[in-house]
């Protein structure tokens, strides 16, 4: 047993929610450990559509307190982190006959206006496609379309930075490190866990147990806590498509299915677009989750209802699914299962408290962390006040409307950058990226180079910095460099990683 020490909280789950907590726990003041069985964001919180948004379609199921933190939310979110996340536009094609009529959408739109606090970000418009540019990759037969703000980000950044955050205000934080058992003992929590590479099993205690294992979150109950019979969530498949650039407008898409479905396409990596998501009931093992036929044939057919040249297989450079870990509600389509979050807390009469987290998304995190941290306090005793609504993450210090300005002072500084490679490195490390380029001079003093734009140097700080293990860590949830890097290369790069 790691010595007599009883940490305040163990949190289990290095999703968006389990670093979220152990970021505004450690900010109180509180010890805590995380455990994360294999990678920051390694399922859920990597596999989403990448927005900040209050969900305008979750007003036609009258969510409209989920909403409304949600689109509160957006301008916090932007200002605590401007360099992973950032405004963007949408635009929603509208045709008569379709699904909606013209006034529902109105009324949607101005709710979503107005009921969220909206200071910076701009207002709904209509536009006339046959005149502005949106109009342009679309079927001739789309006239007219609303056009809305909502915000963008990569999310497993956003992820991995709360967990950084999490250890410099003195949290303990572990990756490969998969909780195996977990029992109540002398008025607290006996944790074991195994390290998933070495093997190694380490025994710590805790006076509070955070569930936050996202898909796996029942898995947790039922074989590490050992309860049986345990149902909380649905599990609801998610599935993506990146395709070679579909149009060059700055602007994402959103558009509405006959069979009442919505999607997204959204400029994504500079060269590539984005499209999903998908909706369906899974009930396999989340680590198994892949993106099926039939889902590519309908994410490829629903698009090309739209664009006026269809999106194809051939097009398809990358795909990726995950499944969202829903709170079962009984709801009785995938899609209208609710994406509001559920927090419960098990444990009376001197029995060390258990907190379950189940639901949520990334536009709210913040607020289900600071919800978490109030059940904390109720259970083992307050500390601190609320604090991380005016905080930053990582790297994001500056103010939300500066980025261009990070851009310049880094060139500036490291005049042998291309600027497509320094506002890369702005976009991932915001004001650390002169950090980890360090005293490099020249390209030749950021080391070996692995491809595309990445070299060892940004390699070295992802592992030092970011808990980076694997070659997969860096180019698919680090960085996106593995849009742009070969298999031999991603093959190097592993063995470098290993000290091979």
């Amino acid at each position: 047993m790691q010595g007599d020490v009883i940490h305040d909280i163990f949190v289990i789950g290095g999703g968006i929610n389990g670093c979220g907590i152990a970021r505004d726990a450690a900010g109180r003041g509180y010890s805590v450990v995380l455990a994360e069985m294999k990678d920051f964001a390694s399922g859920t919180s990597s596999a989403s559509t990448k927005l900040i948004h209050g969900g305008l379609r979750y007003l036609e199921h009258y969510e409209f307190r989920l909403v409304r933190e949600a689109l509160m939310e957006r301008e916090v979110l932007w200002a605590m982190a401007p360099h992973v996340i950032w405004p963007m536009r949408f635009v929603l094609p509208f045709q008569k006959g379709g699904l909606r009529p013209a006034w529902l959408i109105r009324l949607g739109l101005f709710l979503y206006d107005y009921i969220g606090g909206r200071k910076l970000l701009p207002a709904t418009r209509t536009l006339d496609l046959a005149k502005d540019p949106a109009g342009r990759p679309l079927k001739a037969l789309f006239r007219k379309a609303f056009e809305y703000s909502d915000g963008w980000v990569d999310d497993a950044r956003l992820v991995v930075l709360n967990a950084r955050d999490a250890a410099d205000r003195g949290a303990d934080i572990r990756t490969a490190t998969a909780v195996v058992n977990a029992r109540r003992e002398n008025g607290h929590w006996v944790v074991e866990t195994e390290n998933a590479e070495t093997g190694a099993r380490e025994t710590m205690q805790a006076r509070m147990l955070v569930n936050a294992a996202g898909p796996w979150v029942d898995r947790v109950l039922s074989s590490a806590v050992g309860r049986n019979d345990v149902h909380n969530v649905r599990l609801v498949q998610g599935s993506h498509i990146v395709v070679r650039k579909k149009f060059s407008d700055p602007r994402a898409y959103f558009f509405q299915n006959p069979d009442g479905r919505i999607m997204f396409a959204i400029p994504y990596q500079e060269e590539f677009t984005l499209i999903g998501t998908t909706d369906r009931d899974y009930h396999g093992d989340p680590r198994d989750v892949r993106i099926a036929d039939e889902e590519i044939d309908y994410l490829c057919a629903s698009a090309s209802e739209y664009f006026a040249e269809p999106v194809v297989r051939d097009d398809i450079v990358w795909t990726y699914s995950g499944v969202r870990p829903l709170f079962d509600d009984g709801a009785n389509k995938a899609q209208e299962a609710t994406r509001d979050y559920v927090l419960k807390v098990e444990g009376a009469d001197g029995q060390a408290p258990l907190l379950n987290i189940f639901g949520g998304k990334l536009t709210t995190y913040r607020r289900l962390a600071e919800a978490a941290l109030d059940k904390i306090g109720e259970a083992i005793g307050v500390k601190g006040a609320r604090w991380t609504a005016h905080s930053r993450l990582p790297g994001g210090d500056f103010n939300v409307d500066g980025f261009e300005a990070e851009v310049k002072t880094l060139s500036a500084r490291f005049p042998f950058l291309q600027p497509a490679h320094a506002r890369r490195l702005v976009r991932l490390y915001g004001t650390r990226a002169s950090a980890l380029l360090g005293d490099a001079r020249t390209t030749e003093d950021m080391g070996r180079h692995f491809g595309s734009d990445l070299y060892e140097a940004e390699v070295r700080w992802l592992m030092q910095e970011e808990w980076a293990r694997h070659a997969e860590d860096v180019l698919w949830r680090r960085t996106k460099r593995g849009l742009h890097i070969s298999a031999a290369e991603a093959a190097v790069l592993e063995d470098y990683m290993q000290g091979r």
